[in-house]
């Protein structure tokens, strides 16, 4: 087996500084509403259940990491994401987290931890 190159140390701080950027619940959670469409502060207040002006907080922390991506439209502001690659980040995180829950558990006790497909 061939080991795996290194990254550039550049790249390897960039990648660390946008999953630390990620790394607050409500910002999965603003990740997640913005993988299907874009949307307006007010509408993730209403969405997430979270104070307006933390929303916002956490908006800039996310835009400042290059997450998302803010579009003045009238009076509001659309925020989408920069690309489809922090959805799947992000998805795939909270996937692995869900099924980490479900072992912990004890959900896939009956089959030793491994899903299965039905018809």
């Amino acid at each position: 087996m061939r080991p795996v190159p290194v990254r550039d140390q550049r790249v390897l701080h960039d990648a660390g500084e946008l999953l630390r950027a990620l790394a607050a619940p409500v910002r999965i959670a603003i990740v997640l509403q913005l993988r299907t469409s874009e949307r307006c502060v007010h509408e993730l207040v209403d969405a997430l259940g979270v104070a307006q002006p933390l929303i916002s907080q956490h908006l800039r922390v996310l835009k400042s990491a290059g997450v998302v991506f803010g579009e003045r439209h009238g009076r509001e502001v659309m925020y989408r994401l920069v690309d489809e690659h922090l959805a799947h980040i992000v998805v795939d995180a909270a996937t692995h987290a869900e099924e980490t829950a479900r072992a912990r558990t004890g959900d896939d006790a009956d089959d030793g931890g491994q899903e299965t497909e039905t018809a």
